[in-house]
């Protein structure tokens, strides 16, 4: 492929529902543009953006995918993002890297809750965008009612270019608004001059003036002619409709059909004439020596430097670090340094990524998407630059996970390659985390969603060779004492030679502090156990509040203190002291009125206004306390509650069902409080068998 300067470079993201056709979009993009000669199809699993075996299998896009295609001698580096909730670190790792977005809408389904995030994912990072609606083949599809749906949510920023025309209910051409012109579609993707219907007509004015009055809004003079009732030529519209959508007060709406290639090659068209190239983006860092600003905005002429926003791990193609060029132009053979781990790293060979397909290319100016192989040290979100100058910039937010399992090899032994695999995963998927609970014994796997666990299980049998079962997780429960007790214990052994003897009297009481596990005081007088086994004492209590004696969960909140005892000159050991100590602790943990503590975390749930009720009645059958609720002055509710964490397993699967997708959901742990006496008991009893045993 050639080399591109950055006023020839246009970088755009495809967002949208899951199902809406982004996919089919960059395909029929990919074919118009003469990359690939075959138009492939989702359902078939052959398109270019959908190269991963799990992809093909569940036919919807899981990870985001890079197609550069060429066309009106510009470069369109197309980033195909999934839809579905569960992988929505994808999309915003792509929204980072991109200049521009084309929200895709089904023609059929009209907007939905993905065309809305997708909308405030572009706000978020102030992303020029177009709307457009896929399926118009489709009979009953109405393109009005889409438009009116948008214009309802985003008010006159909407701005229709197109309209469709329809001869016998089939949709055959289109009517451009800005030049008032109609065309009908002819063989692949071409297309042929044709009067507008009269039907057309009331809508074309309409959609027109909308126009007009954005293009009058550009300048003092334009606002003067159009209150003269002037025309305005068609470059002049298109000229200033340029200025608008780059920033971002007009949202372009176009349609097609995709499958038949109809309004692509517009599509394609419009990107290059509307959308902004990288340099009039801003993309600032920061020198990491002065902590100066460095303004990058992608001019060629700075020192180079790299922003690593995806990587890519494939068993079969290697590893792949998906870099946006932010300044300079990186060339094969540089040497470039990883500024956040203080490593140089050579790049021998530069590409292009076409899918899963990489294309070697000798250089990469500014603003151009690209990728180097096997380096080693570089993760996603990681600055290359020059040791002269290095720079970092800030690095892509991603969502938390919050959806989680326990997670266990169905063959033993598989435990170390399950870990390198998911190592590995974690690496390419940053939603994707692995937490070892120790107190439990239990490793934990979480993700986005349902979904996405079950394609992590998927790839890990599929490309590693590896089964892996999921469950649901024990909760970290705590053990505490509400009460004083006062025993001994006595640790006595005879067997020949030395025996073991260790006598202490111990007073155990509530410490009032959940955060430690124990706090230890001796107060014993006249030596009647020596200072030398203190410690060991304390050890003891070390290792019985690891598993306290209720439901062998961990201990918190308990104050002992060892006040008398008794020692043997000859057979005392440190062993006996902490046998006796365990004893003690034992009982009186027991005699104290001990409890079971669980955990409880404050949860905020946002939701559209519609849903609140819902929620809220949701979060009171889960034992939840509603704390509060607060408008975000976007339409939604932010609702924040405690709620034992015990009750929040599945609970972004009923959140989902219950707003359609539209709500989401962050929780954080807050404090331990005392069990009701239902769960207690059946935790207690759940949990018997580890009281007289270690195995699980």
């Amino acid at each position: 492929m050639d080399v591109f300067t950055t006023d020839r470079i246009r970088n755009v993201v495809l967002l949208g529902h899951g199902g809406a056709g982004k996919t089919s979009v960059a395909e029929a993009m990919a074919y118009l543009s003469g990359i690939t000669s075959r138009l492939g199809n989702v359902a078939d699993g052959n398109t270019i953006s959908d190269y991963d075996k799990e992809e093909q299998k569940r036919k919807f896009s899981i990870s985001t995918s890079v197609i550069p295609i060429v066309w009106n001698k510009v470069k369109v580096n197309i980033l195909d993002t999934p839809g579905y909730f569960d992988f929505v670190g994808e999309a915003q790792e792509a929204v980072g890297a991109a200049d521009a977005a084309i929200i895709v809408v089904s023609g059929k389904d009209g907007v939905q809750v993905g065309t809305q995030k997708a909308w405030d994912l572009c706000e978020q990072y102030n992303l020029p965008r177009m709307i457009f609606v896929t399926g118009m083949d489709n009979d009953d599809v109405s393109y009005r009612e889409v438009v009116e749906k948008l214009t309802e949510l985003y008010g006159k920023r909407i701005a229709p270019i197109h309209l469709p025309i329809r001869e016998d209910r089939k949709f055959v051409g289109y009517v451009n608004v800005v030049k008032k012109a109609g065309r009908k579609y002819v063989d692949r993707g071409g297309k042929t001059e044709c009067p507008i219907p009269d039907y057309s007509e009331e809508y074309l004015e309409k959609y027109r003036e909308t126009l007009l009055e954005s293009v009058a809004e550009t300048s003092e003079e334009f606002m003067d002619r159009y209150f003269a009732g002037e025309e305005f030529s068609v470059a002049e519209i298109m000229a200033a409709l340029t200025t608008n959508v780059c920033d971002g007060s007009i949202v372009p709406v176009s349609m097609g059909a995709p499958t038949k290639l109809y309004g692509v090659s517009n599509l394609l068209d419009d990107i290059c004439q509307y959308f902004p190239n990288p340099s009039q983006r801003a993309c600032n860092g920061i020198v990491q020596r002065t902590n100066e600003l460095f303004e990058a905005n992608y001019d060629f002429s700075k020192a180079k430097s790299a922003y690593v926003y995806k990587t890519i791990v494939d068993p079969f193609i290697g590893k792949y670090s998906l870099i946006k060029v932010c300044s300079g132009t990186i060339k094969s053979n540089d040497t470039l340094y990883n500024v956040g781990r203080d490593q140089e790293e050579r790049i021998s060979k530069l590409y292009v990524m076409e899918g899963n397909k990489p294309i070697e290319v000798p250089e990469l100016m500014a603003g151009d998407l690209g990728a180097i192989g096997k380096l080693n040290t570089v993760k996603t979100g990681d600055t290359l630059a020059t040791k002269a100058l290095p720079v970092v910039y800030p690095k892509t937010v991603v969502s938390t996970p919050y959806t989680y399992k326990r997670y266990k090899a169905v063959n033993k032994g598989d435990e170390d390659k399950i870990s390198q695999a998911l190592t590995k995963m974690m690496v390419e998927d940053l939603t994707l985390r692995i937490e070892n609970d120790t107190p439990n014994r239990q490793t934990l796997i979480y993700g986005m969603g349902e979904q996405h666990l079950e394609v992590v299980l998927s790839k890990l049998k599929d490309r590693y060779k590896i089964d892996v079962e999921l469950s649901k997780p024990k909760v970290a429960f705590r053990e505490t004492i509400r009460k004083k007790s006062d025993v001994e214990g006595k640790y006595k052994k005879q067997s020949g030679g030395h025996g073991q003897y260790g006598h202490v009297k111990m007073r155990f009481e509530p410490s009032g502090n959940q955060d430690e596990a124990f706090e230890f005081e001796q107060v014993v007088v006249g030596g009647a156990v020596p200072k030398n086994f203190f410690p060991a004492v304390e050890k003891g209590l070390a290792d019985s509040v690891l598993a306290g004696p209720l439901a062998a969960y961990p201990v918190v909140g308990v104050k002992a203190t060892l006040y008398d005892g008794s020692y043997h000159t000859v057979d005392s050991s440190e062993l006996a002291f902490k046998q006796a100590t365990r004893m003690a602790f034992k009982k009186g943990f027991m005699d104290a009125s001990p409890v079971l503590l669980e955990p409880i975390v404050t949860v905020k749930v946002t939701v559209p206004d519609k849903y609140t009720g819902d929620v809220m009645g949701d979060l009171n059958k889960r034992r939840g306390r509603v704390l509060g609720m607060n408008p975000d002055h976007k339409g939604n509710t932010i609702v924040e509650a405690e709620v034992p964490q015990l009750e929040l397993y599945g609970y972004s699967t009923v959140l989902r069902s219950m707003t359609g997708g539209s709500g989401d959901f962050e929780f954080h742990f807050t404090r331990y409080e005392q069990a009701p006496a239902d769960i207690q008991a059946k935790q207690i009893q759940e949990r018997a068998s580890q009281l007289t045993s270690d195995e699980e």
